[in-house]
């Protein structure tokens, strides 16, 4: 099967790519990733007494991650902008695998710090990448499609990847799951080396243009939209286990399963989000964001009963294929800066992730209980609503935001390569 990719003169060269082994090799990616982010929070328990420290101290680790997210997307984004795409993506995945294996043998709390933070930066950047490679090789009719499939990788690893690297720290060490996800970014970038379709460095780009990102009025309404709008979810999804054996009264052995129902959430989620922006990427995100505003409404009520609030968790986990459809909206505002805007929608989620367990802290510590984080839930996702529907308001009225990229131009003039088609 061929598919086309763009160089720095615009003129369409022809390579050869399996869409799905492309997207295979981007979703093990994505898996690697997604074990090292949600597995650091399962083995603190281990890691923080080998390294003589509390656990309150040790969930600075955490934010150090979250803090090379941040950083790592923008500023890789422009060093790797005139790099060839495969190439940048095996880079990121060799970095992100050299990182991981300073944190497994960090010997103290410092060297752990510096290596999260490391671990951090090719995050955003190799899913802004990823997706932008993914879409390039199928139809202009299955971009969502596309990017969904390398998102899976992510929610794949909340369901396999995280209980795996638990067991392996519970069982031999923690140190084992971080070396255990420096395999898969090796295996990653092996496969990327084989699979992606070969494209020319872009040397005619100017760095500077991915900066661009930063002026454009759509790019950053739509990253206000996931700093905000999916603040609910990680405030709610920060004290699942909290709520469970606390409020709820399920015990500890309940955590596991109901955790990897969410997770079966979010990858369901994240497939139907793809499938249902290919046709109509606006009605899709209403009806997700105005879902997850209602079901984390009625979540505190559902706090009591275990089998009523696993329904909830896993209606809620469905709402993870926002990203998905914020992610090729960036790709159709961005303009020619393409990368920066694609890489800066992961940093976009690491703040909803610091933002909405704050608020959410902030509600229980003011004595509403544990499962007032459904209304906080509820309150960030509605103030999401608002800034999307700003988002949309704000596209209407001015030409200069009328979605037309150079990028979705190309694919427009192509034959649709699409499975079917093939």
């Amino acid at each position: 099967m061929s598919s086309i990719d763009c160089v720095p003169t615009g003129r369409m060269v022809p390579v050869r790519a399996n869409p799905f082994l492309v997207h295979l090799a981007l979703a093990m990616g994505g898996f690697a990733i997604g074990t090292s982010e949600f597995a650091a929070m399962s083995l603190l328990p281990y890691f923080a007494p080998d390294l003589q420290i509390d656990e309150v101290v040790a969930s600075h680790v955490i934010s150090a991650y979250a803090l090379g997210v941040v950083v790592g997307a923008p500023v890789l984004a422009v060093l790797g902008a005139r790099m060839s795409r495969r190439r940048l993506l095996i880079a990121l995945m060799l970095a992100y695998a050299v990182a991981n294996l300073l944190t497994a043998f960090a010997a103290s709390y410092g060297q752990m710090l510096a290596a999260r933070f490391l671990a951090g930066l090719p995050h955003g950047a190799f899913f802004g990448v990823a997706a932008l490679v993914a879409a390039s090789v199928v139809g202009p009719k299955e971009r969502n499609k596309a990017v969904a499939r390398v998102m899976i990788g992510l929610t794949v690893a909340t369901v396999l990847g995280v209980p795996f690297a638990n067991l392996l720290g519970q069982s031999i060490g923690w140190r084992w799951g971080f070396g255990l996800v420096a395999i898969l970014a090796c295996l990653t970038a092996t496969a990327v080396f084989f699979k992606a379709p070969k494209d020319a460095p872009r040397h005619g780009i100017n760095t500077l243009s991915e900066l661009g990102a930063l002026a454009n009025r759509q790019v950053l309404l739509t990253l206000a939209t996931a700093a905000i709008g999916f603040g609910g979810f990680f405030a709610v999804y920060t004290y699942v286990a909290s709520t469970l054996i606390d409020v709820t009264g399920a015990g500890e052995s309940a955590v596991p399963p109901v955790l990897a129902l969410m997770g079966i959430g979010m990858t369901l989620g994240t497939l139907l989000a793809g499938w249902g922006a290919d046709r109509n990427p606006v009605v899709t995100a209403w009806t997700i964001l105005g879902a997850s505003f209602l079901l984390m409404l009625v979540y505190p009520s559902t706090t009591g009963n275990v089998w009523l609030m696993a329904l909830v968790l896993f209606g809620i986990g469905l709402s993870g294929g926002f990203g998905t459809v914020l992610q090729t909206r960036l790709m159709d505002v961005a303009g020619e800066a393409q990368t920066m805007a694609a890489a800066m929608n992961h940093s976009a989620f690491n703040v909803a992730n610091a933002l909405g367990p704050l608020f959410a802290s902030m509600a229980i510590a003011a004595g509403y209980g544990l499962q007032s984080s459904g209304y906080v839930g509820a309150a960030l996702t509605a103030a999401g609503m608002v800034v999307y529907g700003l988002t949309l308001w704000d596209a209407r009225r001015s030409p200069r935001w009328r979605i037309v990229t150079p990028y979705r131009e190309a694919n427009e003039a192509l034959p649709d390569r699409s499975d079917k088609a093939a």
